[in-house]
């Protein structure tokens, strides 16, 4: 169960840290009540999920799936440029968070 949680803390990292950049230092109203709401969320199931995973490894799978899935929506919808070099770094930091699931 904890790490389908932290699957999906990190994937509400990706919101709030999109719905932050979205917000235009917190001027508009639904990207700022997003990022709260979205970052609430992501920490509270991060501190569930560490309770029985490692805080190294589930720390680095947190961020390593927020940090794609931003970058992977910014590539599609942000106006961030594609590249193959890009989106290779990403699948490895994808190919790396597998790994340490693998290894726990």
């Amino acid at each position: 169960m904890s790490w389908v949680v932290l699957i999906a803390s990190g994937v509400l990292e990706a919101v709030w840290a999109t719905a932050l950049g979205r917000s235009a230092g917190f001027t508009k109203l639904w990207p700022t009540v997003i990022f709260a709401g979205g970052l609430l969320a992501s920490m509270g199931g991060l501190a569930f999920a560490l309770r029985t995973i490692p805080v190294g490894t589930g720390y680095a799978v947190w961020v390593g799936i927020g940090a794609s899935l931003t970058v992977a929506y910014g590539m599609a919808f942000g106006g961030e440029g594609f590249s193959l070099v890009r989106t290779l770094l990403v699948l490895g930091i994808v190919g790396c968070v597998i790994g340490l699931k693998v290894l726990h």
